[in-house]
């Protein structure tokens, strides 16, 4: 009975138009901005030309007459999840370059493959934007490229190239060639910058001696302050490196990506220098970790960093380590070991804050009024896994919906 009621509902269910300027009505909009009203009951979501152009409450709204109706009640809508360590935007694989360790000047874009399985996945899931990037296997592995995960087509997809250069601290760099340690890491990384940065400042004082070179091509982003460096790193002390001389020797935008294994002690450390933490694919230090003095608990990375001040943390998946489409269940269980989820923290941990820390918010991340129409349509909140996802827009336009059967 309850099946047959579910179905009747979903045949019942307004035609979506085949335009980009609607209004969905719903029970509640959560609006996740980043300072500002979080939610409204009972709300009209307002979009046109593929744009929010605004959020306000049905009492006593009267919709204007060339705006399509879609009332998708008794659901919420909120703002598509934002993803910001993804390998899933080519064939799903990483993408390492292997002969150098460092090699600032590869990029992915051109692996980008357009509506493959895993971006349909993860669209399904209700993640519209992904920072696809590089894998982890040299110091310095290339620079990524920010994507919406359903539209057809490269130019359509890209929301910004580069999205980022990744630096990778940890194991995997270390299993390079002849068995580098930590220390000759830090070597490497601190003589790149120093490299990449000096040629930056060179270009943009047009120095006329000074060749083209693609290798540092990146670092043109980074000076100007169009993108940052995302760093797979954990450990206290490789999260201290990082924050030492990437953030404050070169003064270069980061934001702290994996965190893991007691990475959260630097938390003072990042807070004075302006970094925050998208935390992920592991969401809990376990028992068995890198660390003697657990007690046998399971400790929330997440909820480590905000109880020591972080108030911009958020969640990524590293897809395929965890597949792309749950991202949203990093999130739940950041709640569930300790993160304070009140106030809509995880649901922006999943949008405004990775839209923030990436510099993209002035598109993403929030039901705010002139960024793209970037929607999911859902049973309730995204957090709880019982939670269906019924449709998702990106740009205004559906990329999902799901099946009456």
């Amino acid at each position: 009975m309850f099946a047959a009621a579910l179905l009747a509902l979903a045949e019942a269910a307004p035609r979506v138009e085949p335009t980009t300027s609607f209004a969905l009505r719903c029970s509640k909009a959560l609006v996740a901005s980043l300072d500002g009203p979080q939610a409204v009951d009972d709300a009209f979501v307002i979009v046109r030309d593929g744009k929010i152009e605004r959020v306000v409450a049905a009492r006593g709204f009267e919709l204007p007459a060339e705006l399509a109706l879609v009332d998708v009640r008794p659901n919420w809508v909120c703002p598509g999840f934002v993803d910001l360590h993804s390998h899933v935007g080519g064939n799903g694989g990483d993408i390492n370059d292997m002969v150098l360790q460092v090699n600032a000047g590869l990029r992915v874009a051109p692996a980008v493959i357009p509506r493959n399985e895993e971006l349909k996945r993860a669209a399904a899931a209700g993640v519209t934007t992904i920072l696809f990037i590089p894998g982890s296997g040299t110091n310095m592995g290339g620079a990524g490229i920010l994507l919406k995960t359903a539209l057809p087509t490269f130019e359509a997809m890209r929301v910004r190239d580069p999205g980022s250069l990744k630096i990778a601290q940890g194991d995997n760099p270390t299993r390079w060639g002849y068995g580098m340690g930590r220390g000759l890491m830090n070597y490497h990384i601190r003589t790149e910058l120093a490299r990449g940065m000096s040629y930056a400042k060179r270009r943009a004082a047009n120095d006329p001696e000074l060749a083209r070179n693609l290798r540092f091509d990146v670092f043109d982003d980074l000076l100007a302050k169009r993108a940052q460096v995302s760093t797979h790193t954990q450990i206290y002390a490789l999260v201290h490196y990082t924050l030492e001389i990437v953030r404050k020797e070169f003064g270069i935008d980061v934001y702290i990506d994996h965190g893991e294994w007691k990475g959260y002690l630097a938390t003072p450390q990042a807070l004075e220098l302006g970094v925050s933490a998208i935390c992920g694919p592991r969401e809990v230090d376990n028992p068995g970790g890198r660390s003697m003095d657990y007690d046998g608990r399971f400790i929330g990375i997440a909820g480590e960093y905000q109880a020591r001040g972080m108030k911009l943390v958020g969640f990524n998946t590293d897809a395929p380590v965890v597949p792309q489409d749950e991202l949203f269940v990093q999130a739940s269980m950041g709640v569930r070991y300790g993160f304070d989820g009140r106030d809509m923290q995880g649901v922006r941990g999943l949008t405004i804050v990775p839209a923030t820390v990436a510099g993209i918010a002035r598109r993403v991340g929030s039901l705010e009024p002139g960024k793209d129409a970037d929607l999911i349509v859902i049973s309730g909140d995204p957090l709880d896994p019982r939670s269906r996802i019924e449709r998702v827009y990106i740009e205004g336009r559906v990329v999902h919906q799901r099946s009456a059967r």
